[in-house]
């Protein structure tokens, strides 16, 4: 029996991912921008962050579990398989952290400001992932240009960030209903 060959990512793929993860982008900046008031965004700190880690820590726990033989093998040595999830969970906690101090300087609408920074991260991470080989080591990713697996990450990253606010909003709505039903009655 002969295994199917292995699909490839191309260049043509990422540039549709680009433009797909930029159209949800542009719906899920909007709504948190028009409905996370700043006072609320400033409150969410914490939240964030501990979202932050644990969404990337799943992230990266799924990635390697389900592509390291395809990908991340090819860039990282095998020991660090399995702690490379926990890294990569404080490493980006770590630039939530910043990005949410850094989108109160700047003179946009923090929630704004915050999801373009999770884009510039993605920007910078992946600019790192193709100096590192992304693009020419896996054959998974033989010959897919270098700028789209790194414009691609700018919007799949601001995705992930939205995804996050809503996620801290939904952890800080669960913390404050069961304080409220937690309080003594009268």
């Amino acid at each position: 029996m002969t295994l199917p060959p292995v699909v490839k990512i191309s260049t043509e793929l990422l540039w549709r991912g680009a433009l797909l993860f930029a159209s949800l982008d542009l719906i899920l900046v909007s709504l948190l921008v028009w409905r996370v008031k700043p006072a609320t965004f400033r409150q969410l700190k914490w939240e964030l962050i501990l979202v932050t880690a644990v969404f990337w820590g799943a992230l990266w726990f799924w990635a390697v579990g389900y592509y390291w033989e395809l990908v991340y093998q090819y860039l990282f040595p095998g020991w660090s398989r399995w702690y490379l999830p926990f890294f990569q969970a404080a490493l980006t906690a770590l630039a939530a952290s910043l990005a949410w101090r850094l989108s109160w300087r700047m003179c946009i609408n923090p929630v704004l400001a915050y999801c373009l920074l999770g884009g510039l991260w993605g920007f910078l991470t992946h600019l790192w992932a193709v100096h590192m080989g992304v693009v020419d080591k896996p054959p998974f990713l033989q010959g897919a240009a270098p700028i789209s697996a790194v414009v691609i990450a700018i919007f799949e990253f601001i995705f992930y960030w939205c995804v996050i606010i809503l996620l801290a909003l939904l952890v800080r709505f669960a913390r404050s209903y069961s304080r409220f039903n937690s309080s003594p009655k009268r």
